[in-house]
Order: C-alpha cells, then structure tokens, then sequence
C-alpha cells in the first residue's frame, strides 16, 4: 500500500506524518509533535513492519471532560495536527494562501543552515510573503525564537501590518518615536531587543554608533533587511550607506545568524556594491569571477543558486499549473509640450547663471576647492527644479543651498548626490523632496575683480531673487507643463482610470494639486501627499481618499517605494523625470502588482520637447531604459551606476568652467 505525503500513519506504537521523498519501499516520516531530528525511514519489505493508517477515537459523549480539556483538544486538532500534517509547520499559522511560486524561497531556505538568501524578484511579485514565510516556518520549527527586520522608516509601518494579518506575528517598531516608551518597560540591564522578540528596526536609526553596539549584542537570531541594496558597499569609508553596510555586514559574522536580503534592484550597475552583498551571504562570493557562463564555472553558478533567487513576472505567470494575473501595462507615447515664450526665457536666465557661476573664479587659494563644488551642486539643483514647476524654481532660488554649509570634498559631493540626484542606494525618501536651495553667496569668499566679497554676494542674492519673481508670474496660464499635465488627467479620469501623478519636489506637487482641483470636473476628489506628512497621516490620507468615486493622487517619491497603492489607484504620470530610471519603475510598480483589480495599467510620462535639461541629460537615460525593457520584452529595473552619472555631470560642468574661462581671456 503507498502513502501519499502528508498522510498519517501508524506504526511502531506511535502516530506519524509521511515526509517528501518517500518511496514505495521506504518511507520517510516524522513522528506527530516531532522535531526534525526524530525524523526516521520506515523499510516496508521488512518482515514485521507493521504500518497502517492512523485512526483516531472519536470523543466520548459520555465523557465530556471539563473546559480546560475541550479547549486543550480544540488547540490540539486546530495548531498540532493542522500544522504537523505536511512537509510546513507553518501554514496553520498564515492568513494569506501563498502563491506556488512563492514558496520557492521557502523551499530554498529550507536546504540552508543556516538560512542566508537573497530575495530579488521584480516589484509586485511578493517579496515581503516570500520572507515572512521563511520567517514563520522558521519560528514554527523552533530553529529560531526571536525575529527582526531591517527597513527604511516609511516602510515599517506596513512591514508591522503585514506580519501581523498575514503571519499572525505581532512586532513592535523601534523607531526614534516609539524607542523611549519601548524602553520603559525593560528591566534594569535588559535591552528593548530581549524584551520584545520581534521588532521592526529603522536601519538609518539603529546604524547609529550609540544604537549599534547593543542591537549587535542582543540581535535576533533571525534578521529580514528590507531594500537591501541600501546595504551594499558604496566603495567609500564615510556616509549613511558605509554605516549601513558595516552593520549588517557585522551582524553577518554571527556565523549562526540566519539573514534574509530583500530588494528589487540587487545590482545598480557597480560591480563592486552587487559583490559586498553577495558577500553578506557568504564570503566567498566576493571571489566569484565576473563571467560564470561556461562548463567550467557551473559549480560556482551552482553555489549562488542555491542563495540567491530573481524571477521577473514573465517567470513566474504561468507555474506549476498555477496562472498568476498581472495587469497588462500600457504605455502611453510620450506627452511632450512646448516651453512658452516667457518660460524659455526664464530657463535661459538660469542656464546662464548657472554657466557664470561655475566658471567664476575663486578668490585665491584661501577659499578651498569643495566651494567650487558648492556651486556645482547649487547649479544642478536649480536646473533641476526649473525644469519640475515655477513654483520649485521660485523656492529653490529662494533657498539657501543644502551644500552651503559643508566643509569638506566629501561632505558637499555626499550631501549634493543626496539632494539631487535621485540615487537608487538611499535607505528613505525621507527629506529628499524638499526645495534643494541654489543660493550659496552668503559665506562664499569668490570676489568679484571690481568690489569686494559683500558686493558681490549682495549682486549674487538679488539676481537671484528677481529670477525667483520671474518664476512667480509663469505659475498658471503661462506654464505649459502644467497645462499639459492637466489635460491627461483629465483624459484618465474620463476614461474610468484613478492616476498617480509623481513629482520630485514638494513645492511643485502642491502647486499641481491645486491647480487639478480647480480645473477638473467638481465630482473628482484630489489630494496631495509629500515628504511633509509622517508616514502614518501619508497612508490614512492614501486611503480617505481611496473612497472617493473618482479620484487623482499627486506626490512626490516618498510614496514611490513600500506603499502598496494597486487597490485605489491604476496609472501612473511621471510628471518629473527621474535621473535614475530605476525610479520610474519603482512609481509604477506601486500600482502594476499583484492584486491590482484592474486589467491594464496606464503609464504616462510628460517630456519637454524643447526643455535642454530634459532633453541633455534625462533623454539619454529614459530612452536607454526603455531600450533595454523592449529588447527583454518584460519589465527590468536598469541598473544604473550613479557615480558614472555623477562623473558624467562633473565632466561637462567642467567643461562649462573652461568654456567660461576661455571667453574671459578672449575678452580680455
């Protein structure tokens, strides 16, 4: 007779749960309330094996027992049997039913001791199911007791939601607004982290050096790194990326610790930072060759696969028997528009400034080089916002510069990459819609050869307050961009779509948002969610207006990451272009995921015919993202290595400086 996996049997006086690999001569069991140490091979030829299937007495009615009795029985048949009775001890404990594929890192995690994988399957697949699964098979086991995830702060929030509905695990967040009251209840010499066995850790808090020391002492045995490719090394030895990547290469060491990386973008392009987190799951893989194709290396390729895991959607649609439904994405051609007269003219203003003042020299040796970079970054960040909205120009000419204030090489290229280009290793969005600031006059010691440093930050700061008034009076009618903007959503609206429209600053998102609300029909509801919001108002704001019966969404890329918008909302307006096209899939995947209800999603991406920065920089980048997207056929975050961006930037602001250089010796 052959038992079917999972089926229960009896022999040798006790009950048993049949296991995989079983044959029709051996069986592989495991006894009921087991471990897997008691695991044992019944041979069936073997005279007087007796097996038969497990029977159970029914309870007695005359025997009704009391209420501790019934209720230990109820348990019993509800967690023991339910959860013993197949190859998973944790699926009487889960509140979704997991897809097939799914359950391959399961699988994987399962062949591993300890459990060190890395997760990177395309966005909306499922990631945070795949790692909560190992999490919850592993705790059911027993192997581990105690569980901690690593993530942005924006995303711990919903990391909590989910393990609690989903895996019936209540974790506590430990962030810098809930770590005091956390830690008022721990004993004397007890840390919150041996208090509370499952905690949702903001990475960028606890990877500060008063905080690491005691979450390296008393870490989990278990570890879950949302967005890990935040932790990768970035070749440097300073910055919130270096820190990030030394505390969770340390906790690493802990050759017992079981480590689950979780990320969509795994590799941005840099060689180097895709290697460091290979080699969080073993060392070795800092070794592995940069070719593993061919004969020779299977062995290697075949040492990775068992640790690391990518599947894009086209994968993953049709597997064992199992169809997965995503929404077909359509995308849209490109709305491009025409800057109007008096906005060209503005742009060419900021061209020019921008142009003088990375060409101006610098007064002497006394003034250090990082003020030359200063005005590098300004100019980039005010490029970059008059080309988002009038409104972000006019704020950001009106803002002192975020590098102003920086006092090294390092410091001002860390704090510029930051505020300006939109890097795919930052832990959060956090701060990174904010008005950047051009304005660096005040303590620069540039001095113009006809008046003194104070005249010429006084000429400096006037010119550009009357660029910030020119930028006032193109808000409205005269703003192209905007009216273009308003004309497609309302296309989407009419055609029963609930759009996402992105934007990268706060200012310009507010400014798009009013002037939806005023435009569009009186029966479609418009809310603006940015950077200003905490993540728990931007999340109740989402959902108010989730039910809404036509609705329109404007922010900024603090939503572009961990929220899952598919239920409310199905297109997405790229407003502003990302420098980053892994930001733009990044947008849309918000809505074109799993569980979205709608057949299709619609994407839209505005684009300035005529804008130079548009047209220069973003061009480039977008249509090699969209590039290599049609030649796989299926959507692929590109990588991209921001420092070669960066380089790339330096290299023609340079030649801007020489330029300027050359025509004032000519003039002379």
């Amino acid at each position: 007779m052959s038992y079917a996996v999972g089926s229960l049997i009896a022999a040798r006086g006790r009950e048993w749960v049949v296991l995989p690999d079983s044959t029709d001569d051996l069986l592989l069991v495991r006894p009921l309330g087991g471990t897997e140490d008691e695991k044992t091979g019944l041979y069936l030829p073997l005279e007087g094996e007796s097996i038969r299937p497990a029977t159970f007495d029914l309870p007695d009615a005359t025997r009704p027992g009391d209420y501790r009795s019934c209720r230990l029985l109820r348990d019993a048949v509800r967690l023991g049997f339910r959860s013993s009775a197949g190859p998973f001890r944790s699926f009487g404990h889960l509140g979704v039913e997991p897809r097939p594929y799914q359950l391959v890192p399961l699988l994987m995690a399962l062949k591993l001791d300890p459990v060190r994988l890395l997760i990177a399957d395309d966005v909306g697949i499922g990631k945070t199911i795949e790692a909560g699964l190992v999490a919850r098979e592993l705790l059911d086991r027993g192997e581990v007791r105690r569980l901690a995830v690593l993530c942005p702060p924006p995303l711990a929030e919903q990391w909590r939601d989910e393990l609690h509905e989903k895996f019936h695990i209540a974790a506590e967040l430990v962030l810098p607004s809930t770590v005091n009251r956390l830690e008022r209840d721990t004993l004397l010499g007890e840390s919150l982290f041996d208090r509370y066995p499952y905690v949702i850790v903001s990475t960028d808090f606890i990877k500060a050096e008063r905080r690491r020391a005691e979450f390296l002492r008393t870490c989990p045995e278990l570890v879950i790194v949302d967005e890990a490719h935040t932790c990768a090394s970035g070749g440097t030895t300073h910055g919130a990326q270096h820190q990030r990547h030394q505390l969770v290469a340390d906790l690493a060491r802990d050759a017992d610790r079981h480590l689950l990386l979780v990320t969509a973008t795994p590799h941005s392009g840099n060689e180097a930072a895709f290697r460091s987190l290979l080699a969080l799951l073993d060392p070795s893989f800092a070794d592995l060759p940069e070719d593993l194709a061919g004969a020779a290396r299977e062995a290697e390729r075949r040492r990775l696969a068992e640790r690391f895991i990518q599947r894009r959607r086209a994968d993953i649609r049709a597997y064992l028997d199992t169809t997965t439904v995503f929404p077909e994405r359509e995308e849209l051609p490109d709305q491009g528009y025409k800057l109007t007269i008096a906005y060209a003219n503005l742009l060419e203003r900021v061209l020019r400034y921008a142009r003088e003042t990375v060409a101006a020299p610098t007064a002497g040796t006394s003034t250090p080089r990082y003020r030359q970079r200063i005005r590098w970054w300004s100019a980039l960040a005010l490029l970059r916002a008059i080309a988002s909205s009038p409104a972000a120009a006019a704020a950001t000419l009106r803002t002192r510069a975020a590098t102003a204030d920086s006092d090294s090489d390092a410091e001002v290229d860390e704090i510029g990459r930051r505020t300006v280009l939109d890097l795919a290793d930052d832990a959060s969005m956090e701060g990174l819609d904010v008005s950047p600031g051009a304005d660096t006059s005040e303590g620069d010691e540039g001095a113009d050869p006809d008046g003194g440093p104070d005249d010429d930050r006084r000429r400096q700061h006037r010119r550009l307050i009357e660029m910030a008034r020119a930028a006032d009076a193109l808000q409205g009618a005269a703003d192209a961009k905007l009216q273009k903007a308003t004309a497609v959503v309302r296309e989407l609206v009419k055609d029963g779509f609930a759009p996402i429209v992105f934007c990268r600053f706060i200012p310009t998102a507010e400014y798009v948002a009013a002037e939806l609300r005023r435009t569009l029909p009186r029966d479609v509801e418009v809310a603006a969610v940015t950077g200003t919001l905490p993540p728990a108002e931007r999340e109740a704001r989402v959902a108010e207006l989730g039910t809404a019966a036509k609705r329109v969404l404007v922010c900024t890329d603090c939503l572009s990451e961990g929220i899952n918008l598919q239920h409310s909302f199905d297109a997405v307006v790229h407003y502003d272009l990302s420098w980053n096209p892994t930001r733009h899939e990044q947008r849309e995947g918000r809505v074109d995921r799993y569980g979205q209800a709608s057949p299709s999603v619609r994407v839209v991406t505005l684009y300035g015919l005529d804008n130079q920065i548009d047209g220069l920089v973003l061009d480039v980048l977008l249509r090699k993202h969209r590039a290599i997207r049609g030649q796989l056929g299926i959507s692929v975050p590109v990588p991209v290595d921001t420092n070669q961006v960066v380089e790339a930037i330096f290299e023609g602001l340079l030649l801007l400086e020489r330029q300027g250089s050359q025509s004032t010796a000519q003039a002379r």
